[in-house]
C-alpha cells in the first residue's frame, strides 16, 4: 500500500470528489508518530472517554489497516497514548485518526505508526468497555465507513469508498 500525495489525489480524481467518493476531512488534525505519510483500508471504532476497545483492535493484527476512532471529540482524556501507539506498531497498523485526544505524545512520536489526533491531553481515559466497533463514523466533516480507504499526508486525510491507484 504505497501512500502518495493527497494534494495529487484529489487534483487526479476530480470525478470522484465530485460525486462523494473522495472526500477530505476538515483540517483539525494534529499530525502525530513517525509515519508522516500513510494509507490503509479503514476498521471504525465509536467511544467516549473509554479506550477499552481501542485496546482490544490495536492487539489484532493490523494487517496495514488504519484505525479511526470517533471519540466524540472529547479532549477531556486521552484515548491513545505511548503504550497503545507501541502496540499499534507491532502489529502492523499502518496508523490511526482520533477524534479526541492522545497522550504521552513523545513516545507516540517514537512509534513507527501515523497518527492524528485533535491535541493531547496527560488524563487517560476510563476502562468500561463501552463502544461500538465496525459502525459508521461522523468525523472532521464526513461519514466514515468501516472498509473504505484512508490517505494521509502533511497536507491532510482523505477517505476513499475505494483503494486509490497511484
Amino acid at each position: 500500500m504505497a501512500a502518495f500525495p493527497t494534494a495529487e489525489a484529489c487534483d487526479s480524481n476530480a470525478e470522484l470528489i465530485a460525486n462523494g467518493d473522495l472526500r477530505a476531512l476538515h483540517p483539525i488534525f494534529n499530525i502525530y508518530g513517525q509515519r508522516r505519510c500513510f494509507s490503509g483500508p479503514i476498521v471504525t471504532l465509536k467511544v467516549f472517554e473509554d479506550n477499552v476497545l481501542v485496546r482490544n483492535q490495536l492487539e489484532t493484527k493490523g494487517e496495514g489497516r488504519v484505525l479511526v476512532i470517533d471519540g466524540g471529540g472529547s479532549k477531556r482524556c486521552a484515548l491513545v497514548g505511548g503504550n497503545l501507539g507501541q502496540l499499534a506498531q507491532n502489529n502492523g497498523w499502518a496508523g490511526i485518526v482520533v477524534n479526541g485526544c492522545v497522550r504521552d505524545v513523545d513516545e507516540i512520536n517514537d512509534c513507527d505508526v501515523g497518527v492524528r489526533a485533535l491535541g493531547s491531553n496527560p488524563l487517560k481515559s476510563t476502562k468500561k468497555g463501552h463502544g461500538e466497533k465496525n459502525v459508521p463514523v461522523y468525523i472532521g466533516g464526513t461519514l466514515i465507513r468501516d472498509g473504505e480507504w484512508l490517505y494521509a499526508d502533511s497536507d491532510g486525510i482523505l477517505i476513499s469508498k475505494t483503494e486509490l491507484s497511484v
